[in-house]
């Protein structure tokens, strides 16, 4: 599964890079999943390959599933491996991030690193924080409720945030108003029945081996292996109904 970054005019992309992956490995399913819970994939025995969240990662996952690595998406201001948050605005609004948190603060979910935890995180470091929280299920739905007035802010992955721009008319609605600090990117993970090097092997030489336009669509550029505890020491904050319990 790699329903992370899988908009539709990503699918074709990601089918040709597991379709590398799974030559590479010798075998495999013959396509990716797309109609499956992300958790019933991610704790699956016979996972083979997936991406999952650094939260999802260091709070639920570590210890039942294999680091493979961390994809390097060459993000501004990021290290390789790592990544960022983006807190959008509606473009027009000129209320600084202060005047922002007293609005409503639209959210994926609580169990993702970019959509809640980073954003919460540097909210708190400014002793901030949302005074009404929306959920909405996934990034691009945040950005659409905060371009629709349903919401003040969001937090978008950094890549998604890219992505969105690239594809769709919403960097047209939407302005950056701050960066989060980087954290390792979503890791790529494998059942701990699998042999995680060689599946990591077989990553890196489909990446090698993806066309140029795969890569510049995917925006990836290789393969690194971050260990586990870059990913257990980011701060978890607490969760929605902790910050809001009336909410």
């Amino acid at each position: 599964m790699l329903g992370m970054y899988d908009m539709p005019t990503l699918q074709p992309a990601n089918d040709r890079f597991w379709g590398l992956i799974r030559t590479q490995l010798g075998g495999g399913p013959s396509r990716l999943t797309r109609d499956r819970d992300v958790w019933d994939v991610w704790l699956d025995p016979d996972l083979v390959f997936a991406q999952t969240c650094g939260m999802p990662y260091r709070t639920r996952l570590h210890g039942k599933v294999q680091l493979v690595g961390t994809p390097n998406y060459g993000l501004p201001g990021c290290a390789p491996g790592y990544y960022c948050s983006v807190i959008v605005a509606r473009e027009g609004d000129e209320r600084d991030l202060t005047a922002l948190t007293q609005g409503i603060f639209a959210y994926n979910e609580a169990l993702s690193q970019s959509g809640w935890a980073a954003p919460i995180t540097h909210l708190s470091g400014m002793n901030l924080t949302p005074t009404a929280v929306l959920e909405t299920g996934g990034h691009a739905l945040s950005a659409q409720a905060v371009a629709d007035r349903r919401a003040d802010f969001a937090s978008l992955d950094a890549l998604t945030w890219a992505l969105l721009k690239e594809h769709t008319n919403l960097g047209d609605s939407l302005r950056e108003i701050a960066s989060t600090t980087p954290t390792p990117a979503l890791p790529y993970i494998t059942s701990n029945g699998q042999d995680a090097d060689h599946v990591a092997d077989a990553v890196q030489a489909a990446i090698a081996n993806l066309s140029t336009e795969d890569k510049q669509v995917l925006h990836i550029q290789g393969l690194l292996g971050i260990p586990a505890d870059r990913y257990l020491t980011v701060p978890t904050p607490p969760t929605p109904q902790a910050l809001q319990p009336d909410s």
